[in-house]
């Protein structure tokens, strides 16, 4: 497994397609990879990512540590970025979604609902166009993502009720079925004991990420690309 950070505290790791973030008795998971491959006592999870979602995440490997990067992440300090292909082009180049949403246990599903009421999240996350191609006789665009708040299949679910599901993810809407194009490329945050500023970035090349020309950047803004600043680890 690609490790992006180990020391005593943290571990930052490549997190693959149809992997859980949590413990599992039965399913592939995190936690249990990382432990074999390290030989930790427990991991703690504090970053979650679908099961459904590829990329960079990071986990605890005390229970201090797993405090401290969940207060990190509860007070908005781990800045987080995702690339995603989505059907059809946004109307708007760059924006900023904002919604209640509501996930429905039984259903596994989100829902983006107009009024407040139990179990109602707000929802916000700022997006920018990179480029559009036509796919297989589908118009398909690359998305850059900072989401914001944290909800559960947020971003698949507010892009598909702008009718613009993520290509592959079927359960929102999308035309055809298959992994879906959404990958966690980027995790900043300060580290939570020595305070050193992290960052590590990962390149996808699978599925419709391999049409578009993705380049993991320190700075320039005149390509396709996910801006970063030193130091930034990197991977494909």
């Amino acid at each position: 497994m690609k490790l992006y950070y180990n020391d005593e505290h943290i571990v930052a790791a490549y997190k693959p397609y149809g992997v859980l973030s949590e413990e599992d008795d039965k399913k592939p998971n995190m936690p249990a990879l990382l432990n074999a491959q390290l030989g930790c006592e427990k991991i703690y999870t504090v970053h979650r990512l679908d099961r459904t979602t590829q990329g960079v995440t990071v986990y605890a490997k005390t229970r201090e540590a797993a405090s401290r990067l969940s207060e990190l992440i509860q007070n908005g300090g781990m800045e987080k970025t995702y690339l995603a292909v989505i059907e059809g082009e946004p109307q708007e180049p760059a924006g900023e979604m904002r919604d209640l949403l509501y996930f429905d246990r039984k259903k596994n599903k989100s829902f983006v609902v107009r009024r407040q009421r139990r179990g109602v999240k707000e929802a916000i996350l700022r997006y920018e166009t990179l480029q559009t191609q036509e796919i297989g006789g589908m118009t398909l665009t690359l998305v850059r993502i900072r989401l914001l708040t944290g909800r559960t299949h947020q971003i698949r679910v507010q892009f598909a009720s702008r009718r613009h599901p993520l290509a592959g993810d079927r359960r929102y809407g999308a035309s055809a079925g298959g992994e879906i194009m959404l990958c966690a490329s980027q995790l900043r945050f300060t580290h939570p004991f020595t305070g050193e500023e992290l960052c590590f970035s990962y390149t996808p090349t699978d599925g419709y990420f391999g049409k578009y020309s993705i380049v993991i950047a320190r700075g320039a803004k005149d390509k396709v690309e996910i801006a970063a600043s030193e130091p930034c680890s990197s991977s494909q």
